[in-house]
């Protein structure tokens, strides 16, 4: 009997080890016409880019919108000001949050026009991939001008600003290079996993998706070397990721809406909602904002 006791036991705590996918009802799901995906959070509000639109909402509807010919990837809040992707114009558009509206149109170019890329704010500057050759154009929030591009790897698209440097991912040449702000050089280039993509600088580390492998890599801001990696499926593609509250938040399309990843221990402490496709994430320090565009839906998951 003792030793059926003692088995019971290691399998409870085994059991315990392995956090299960939580269906928890989130405090807000809101249907949201089109094709709702990047998210950039504006204090109790977020704004959405949408088909031919950006959209400002609160848990309880929508707020404004501001059109654009064709919004796309992830946003920035800064000075004021949104900033904005255009995939069709190849520009960088700027929204005054105040009167929400765009205020200018620069023409940055843009190194993925299918909209697989971040603009990022960060040492007084705006930063967006420009060029599929391996461009990023450094833009003045003062003057709305092209102040330095910056060489970097073919195919860089996706942007991440945090922990004194920006940082940059090549999916087809599976590299994150780390660029000094103080000199617009790359000062440290490391190899990936397979279809790396997008990144965020936070909760000690810099974090990248490796979507082709289904594994999330934690990389050293000093040294620029992989220090860990987390697997969290069979594959990490068209998701997201964030970090906050002390975890890294991830956005997925296999088995649940996101999970949530302790950067310590780089396990997985939460798997939350059910099975949801694209979509993106953002942190509050109240709650979890995502999408999911091919369900047409905003969610709001409180913490």
């Amino acid at each position: 009997m003792m030793a059926f006791r003692t088995i019971g036991v290691a399998l409870c705590a085994l059991a315990a080890m392995i956090p299960a996918a939580t269906h928890a009802r989130p405090a807000d799901v809101i249907t949201v016409p089109g094709f709702a995906d990047f998210l950039a959070v504006d204090g109790k509000t977020v704004w959405v880019t949408n088909k031919g639109r950006v959209e400002r909402w609160s848990r309880h509807g929508k707020i404004t919108a501001v059109a654009m010919d064709k919004p796309c990837g992830a946003m920035a809040i800064a000075a004021g000001a949104l900033w904005v992707a255009d995939c069709r114009q190849g520009t960088l558009n700027r929204i005054d949050l105040r009167n929400p509206k765009v205020v200018a149109s620069i023409a940055t170019g843009i190194a993925d026009p299918g909209g697989e890329l971040n603009v990022v704010a960060g040492a007084g500057s705006i930063w967006v991939a420009s060029d599929a050759k391996g461009l990023i154009a450094r833009v003045d929030p003062a003057s709305n001008r092209v102040i330095a591009s910056i060489a970097v790897d073919p195919a860089t698209s996706y942007l991440a600003f945090g922990l004194g440097s920006l940082w940059a991912v090549s999916g087809p040449h599976q590299s994150v290079q780390r660029i000094d702000p103080a000199t617009n050089t790359v000062t440290k280039t490391t190899p990936l996993g397979r279809a790396p993509g997008f990144l965020v600088a936070g909760a000690g580390a810099v974090w990248v998706q490796e979507q082709g492998d289904g594994t999330l890599a934690r990389i050293d801001a000093d040294s620029g070397e992989v220090t860990g990696r987390v697997k969290v499926g069979d594959s990490l593609k068209w998701g997201d990721i964030d970090a906050g509250g002390g975890k890294v938040w991830l956005r997925t399309t296999d088995d649940q809406v996101y999970v949530a990843i302790d950067p310590d221990t780089l396990t997985i402490t939460a798997r939350v909602g059910p099975k949801s496709g694209s979509g993106a994430l953002r942190y509050t320090r109240h709650g979890l904002w995502t999408t999911a565009h091919d369900q047409h839906t905003l969610t709001w998951w409180p913490l």
